[in-house]
C-alpha cells in the first residue's frame, strides 16, 4: 500500500452548505537526528568560531573577501548567537552529568566574547574567549564520559553481582533437584516435594512412631534367574518394580528399601495417616491383584513364579540411615522383623497379617486364623492370619 493509500479520508461539515474532504494520515513519521552527548555545545561553538574566522580562512585559502558581503554587525550577532547556543546546550547537558565547570567556564568565554565585541575589541580577548568555549565544550564530553565510565563501572559490578547470585541459585536448585531424586527413591512423589518445596527437614529427623510395615517377595525367583538370561531377569524386576513403584505412591507408602525380588513398605510417616494399618492392607490386596499381569507372560513359558506379603503393626524407629551421598529414610524395630519373617513364611498369593494388625481393621477385613508361629529373631510365637480380602467383598 502506497503512503497516498494510507491516507484517513475524513468527512468534517462545513459552515456553508457542502462538506469538505479532509486527508488526515493514519500514521505520522517524523525525523529525528540524534546526535552523540555534548555534539550540540562542540558544535554550536565551532559554528561561532567559524563565523569570527571562516572570513580569514576564505581569504587565505579560496580568495574570497567574505568581510565585503558580510555587514559586520550581522557578524558578530551570529557569533555571540551561537556562543549562546553552545551555553545553552551546556546548561542542559550539566542536568544529565551534574558538572559545573563545563557551564561556568562557556559562560565566562560568552561574557568576554559579548564584552569585546562591543566593549572594548581586542582580538587576543576574542582568541581567548573562543580557546575558553572550546575547552568548556571538551569539559563538557569529558564529564559525559566519566558519567558513562561510572555507568558501565556500576553495571559491570551488577552484572558480576548477578552472577554471583545466579551462580548460587543454580547450585541451590541443582542441589535440591538431587535431594529430591534422593528423596523420591524411598518417598511417595507428594510427600518428597513436600520436604524439599517446605522444608520440613524435621519429618526426616530420628524418631518413634506407630506404623503399618508390610514385605513382599517374590516366590520362585532364584530358581527362575537360573533358567533365564540376565536381560530377562532385569525386565522381569523392571515390570515389578513399576507394579510395586506406582501401587505404593497411590496407597501414599514410603519405601524402606528396595533390594532385587524383596521391597519393604511402611505407613503413617513421614507424613501421617489416618488408617496406616488399613492402608497397608489395601496396598497388599492391590500387589496380589497386579502381579497376575507381571507373573502372565513367564507361566506362558513355563516359569512359576509368585508373590508372598508379610504385614505387622507397631512401634518402630524412624530415620535416615547411610553416609553422605547415599542414605536410606527406613525403618528399625521388632515390628519390620515381624512383617519380614511373615513374609517368608507367606506362600504365593498369600498375605500373612500379625495379631495386632488384625486388630486393628477388626471388622473391615476378612482373615482367618492360621495359627501361633516361632519366627526367626522374635522372642514370643506370634498369632498369625491370613488375609482373604475386605470385608464385604466376594
Amino acid at each position: 500500500m502506497t503512503e497516498d493509500e494510507r491516507m484517513q479520508i475524513a468527512i468534517l461539515p462545513s459552515a456553508s452548505a457542502g462538506a469538505g474532504v479532509v486527508l488526515e494520515p493514519v500514521q505520522s513519521t517524523s525525523l529525528r537526528i540524534v546526535l552523540p552527548v555534548g555534539a550540540p555545545a562542540f558544535l554550536a561553538a565551532l559554528a561561532s568560531l567559524a563565523t569570527c574566522y571562516g572570513s580569514i580562512l576564505a581569504a587565505a585559502f579560496l580568495g574570497v573577501d567574505v568581510a565585503q558581503v558580510m555587514n559586520p554587525h550581522l557578524q558578530a550577532v551570529m557569533m555571540w548567537g551561537f556562543a549562546v547556543l553552545a551555553v545553552y546546550a551546556l546548561w542542559r547537558d550539566r542536568r544529565s552529568h551534574h558538572g559545573n565547570a563545563p557551564l561556568m567556564l562557556g559562560a565566562a568565554a560568552l561574557a568576554i566574547l559579548v564584552g569585546t565585541l562591543y566593549l572594548r575589541y581586542d582580538v587576543r580577548v576574542e582568541s581567548l574567549a573562543y580557546v575558553l568555549l572550546t575547552i568548556a565544550a571538551l569539559l563538557n564530553w569529558v564529564a559525559f564520559l566519566g558519567v558513562l565510565n561510572r555507568t558501565v563501572r556500576d553495571q559491570a559490578q551488577a552484572i558480576d553481582l548477578l552472577n554471583r547470585n545466579l551462580e548460587w541459585k543454580v547450585e541451590s536448585q541443582v542441589h535440591e533437584i538431587d535431594r529430591l531424586a534422593r528423596l523420591k527413591q524411598f518417598l511417595a512423589p507428594q510427600v518428597a516435594d513436600l520436604v524439599v518445596s517446605e522444608g520440613k527437614d524435621a519429618l526426616l529427623a530420628t524418631h518413634r512412631r506407630y506404623v503399618a510395615c508390610l514385605f513382599c517377595d517374590l516366590r520362585g525367583f532364584t530358581a527362575l534367574s537360573e533358567d533365564i538370561e540376565p536381560e530377562e531377569v532385569i525386565a522381569l524386576l523392571e515390570s515389578y518394580h513399576a507394579s510395586l513403584g506406582e501401587l505404593v505412591e497411590k496407597h501414599r507408602g514410603t519405601i524402606g528399601f528396595l533390594a532385587g525380588d524383596g521391597a519393604m513398605v511402611f505407613f503413617n510417616d513421614p507424613i501421617p495417616c489416618e488408617e496406616p494399618v488399613l492402608d497397608a492392607v489395601k496396598l497388599a490386596l492391590d500387589l496380589r491383584l497386579d502381579f497376575e499381569a507381571v507373573r502372565e507372560p513367564w507361566a506362558k513359558r513355563g516359569h512359576a513364579i509368585g508373590l508372598g506379603i508379610g504385614i505387622a503393626a507397631g512401634y518402630a524407629t524412624l530415620g535416615l540411615v547411610g553416609f553422605k551421598g547415599r542414605s536410606e529414610y527406613t525403618a528399625i524395630g521388632n515390628v519390620v522383623n515381624v512383617a519380614a519373617r511373615l513374609c517368608d513364611r507367606a506362600a504365593d498369593g498369600q498375605i500373612l497379617l500379625g495379631r495386632r494388625v488384625c486388630e486393628d481393621v477388626e471388622g473391615q477385613v476378612q482373615a482367618e486364623p492360621v495359627g501361633s508361629f516361632e519366627l526367626k529373631g522374635v522372642r514370643k510365637p506370634v498369632a498369625v492370619y491370613d488375609l482373604r480380602g475386605l470385608a464385604g467383598s466376594t
